[in-house]
């Protein structure tokens, strides 16, 4: 089994990303391997329902949501037919490994180590995040049933939370409150100016403006209960074990 998880910078995604999942693909259909790709919500698109399932449409108004439906339609072309494959999607995410390889897990970090930290997007919105135990054990769970191969399977988190109520979670964690800063398109396209990644964070602002929540109903119906630790244990939890790496 072989668990594509791998990513590219935003800044290089519409180059790479395909042919990296090509290569993934072509390697596990020459060792005969099942493949779980693991991706995001971005091909959705704008919100349609109030709890997104996995019948929603997908029809992405991003660059970056253009290149993911690629990668997708890619995986599940006839050429992989001897493949046994399927996608799972997480919304945004955090956790003790995540550190800056998510919009949450830089800003953590700093908290965590005393500086001051950024936040993407509107921190009165409450939008979606899952703790990364739990989306693995989901994901786990999901890879050893050979019935839920050849689809699309939503991986939701433990509800919705808005930036102040995690900051304020954080800074409790960690013993110290030192500036948050929000950052929006003005300050995401100035700091573009020196790291070319984060200019390119700006088209998928929409999502911390019109969040995007999803359903665990299929997950719920076929294979249990979903697995949930609560914001306040999860944010904690991450805060405590960086504090320890530092």
């Amino acid at each position: 089994m072989l668990f594509h998880c791998a990513n590219v910078p935003y800044n290089e995604m519409a180059q790479k990303l395909v042919p990296l999942g090509e290569s993934v693909m072509e390697a596990a259909k020459g060792l005969n391997l099942k493949v779980v790709a693991v991706d995001g919500i971005y091909p959705y698109g704008r919100r349609q329902m109030k709890e997104v399932t996995e019948e929603h449409p997908k029809q992405p108004h991003t660059r970056k949501g253009k290149t993911r439906l690629a990668f997708e339609r890619m995986l599940f072309e006839e050429r992989w037919d001897s493949v046994q494959k399927m996608i799972v999607r997480l919304p945004d995410y955090y956790g003790p490994t995540a550190n800056d390889a998510s919009y949450l897990g830089s800003t953590l970090a700093a908290i965590a180590a005393g500086k001051t930290a950024f936040f993407i997007g509107n921190m009165r919105v409450p939008r979606e995040y899952v703790y990364l135990p739990d989306a693995a054990k989901m994901i786990v769970e999901l890879a050893g049933r050979d019935d839920a191969y050849g689809e699309n399977w939503n991986i939701p988190g433990a509800g919705i939370i808005s930036g102040k109520e995690i900051v304020r979670i954080a800074q409790k964690a960690s013993g110290v409150a030192k500036p948050v800063i929000s950052l929006g398109r003005a300050g995401l396209s100035l700091l573009g100016l020196f790291q070319p990644v984060m200019k390119e964070i700006v088209e998928m602002l929409y999502l911390t403006e019109e969040p995007l929540t999803l359903s665990g109903e299929k997950y719920r119906k076929r294979i249990g209960p979903i697995p949930a630790t609560g914001f306040e244990q999860g944010i904690s939890e991450t805060i405590r074990a960086w504090m320890k790496v530092k």
